[in-house]
């Protein structure tokens, strides 16, 4: 069945094209208010230390914020549907070990990379297969995979510690350069979030993933596949966090078996802060790609400014609750401009029922 659909996709808590236009006018602002944040921030950092904004600072700014910009782009694709994994932390570490011991071993940095990839597929599939398939709760389903495969990684790794002086230079140089400021890993993860946001708005089935969200049983009626839907998602999800998982290594040089642990909170911080609705249909990549950018900056900009890293935590955790504040009264606000334009079309259909 051939699904039709308006420009813009649909989102939650809206019906009609004037509801969807009207929530995406919102969302579009909130996502210029991150930004906004985003770049008062710096500036406040930049005047407080002038070489924040050096070369190497901006690299170093973009370098940070790559890891989390690619596993929050996969987080935003089963958010929309109304799903969550809480299991991006684990897959990333043991992805990272699985590219670390392969490359220790002499192998090849592609099909290291290809290796890792590989790994987050299989963690996604496994968890696509429980919640889209067998329908089991995706709260219940991702915190258990999550203590799953760490469980596989603590056992795998062990004591063990992969290091730079174990890899390649050729990887760790990927790791960190670039072009002037703009590192490789920084083109990587452009590319995929383009190409993400590309999809979502320009093929019927990445618009779907926005009807589903919007409303399951409505999406179900109207003939989408729901459960490949989601089973796709959670395997793109699972894809980039295992890419996410090479470039960590290639960054940082650096896996044990803690790696990627509690990262699942961070992930889910900056989809959210992004203008994501965690009801699911509604929010953008682009938006949790901000997102991700404003809470890795934070961890630059305390520095910069002589503030002590351990108010980082409760910073990320006061932008978390305001963005949900903020998700709140945009449905509140949205529901009752919905109710005002529903009402002069009641009444006149009220009048010619009568025959006023």
């Amino acid at each position: 069945m051939t699904v039709t659909t308006t420009d813009d996709p649909p989102v939650a808590g809206a019906s009609g094209p004037g509801g969807a236009r009207l929530l995406d006018r919102v969302l579009r602002t909130r996502e210029l208010a991150v930004l906004a944040v985003l770049l008062v921030m710096i500036a406040v950092a930049r005047a407080g230390n002038s070489a924040f904004l050096s070369e190497q600072g901006v690299k170093d700014l973009l370098l940070n914020a790559t890891v989390l910009v690619l596993v929050a782009t996969g987080q935003t694709l089963v958010v929309l549907t109304r799903n969550v994994d809480l299991s991006v932390g684990s897959t990333l570490g043991i992805s990272a070990f699985a590219a670390g011991a392969w490359l220790d071993g002499g192998g090849n940095a592609v099909v290291a990379v290809a290796l890792a990839v590989s790994l987050g597929v299989g963690a996604g599939l496994l968890n696509g297969l429980l919640v889209g398939i067998g329908q089991v709760p995706a709260l219940v389903v991702t915190l258990g995979t999550l203590y799953v495969v760490r469980g596989v990684d603590s056992i795998w790794v062990g004591s063990r510690q992969i290091t730079a002086a174990d890899l390649p230079d050729g990887f760790l140089d990927f790791g960190s350069g670039g072009v002037l400021a703009l590192p490789w890993q920084a083109v990587v993860a452009l590319v995929v979030l383009v190409a993400t946001a590309y999809y979502l708005r320009n093929y019927g089935s990445g618009r779907e993933l926005y009807a589903l969200g919007s409303n399951p049983e409505a999406a179900r009626l109207a003939g989408i596949p729901v459960r490949r839907r989601v089973l796709a998602a959670y395997t793109v999800c699972g894809a980039l966090a295992g890419l996410a998982g090479a470039l960590y290594l290639a960054r940082f040089g650096n896996v044990d078996s803690g790696t990627g642990t509690g990262y699942e909170l961070t992930v889910v911080s900056a989809v959210v802060v992004g203008g994501v609705a965690f009801t699911g249909g509604s929010g953008s990549v682009y938006g949790a790609a901000l997102g991700a950018l404003l809470l890795t900056s934070v961890n630059s900009v305390l520095p910069a400014l002589g503030v002590s890293s351990v108010w980082v935590l409760a910073i990320n955790g006061v932008l978390l609750l305001l963005a949900i504040a903020v998700d709140r009264v945009v449905a509140l606000r949205v529901a009752a401009a919905l109710r005002r334009k529903r009402a002069p079309r009641r009444t006149a259909v009220a009048k010619e029922k009568t025959g006023a």
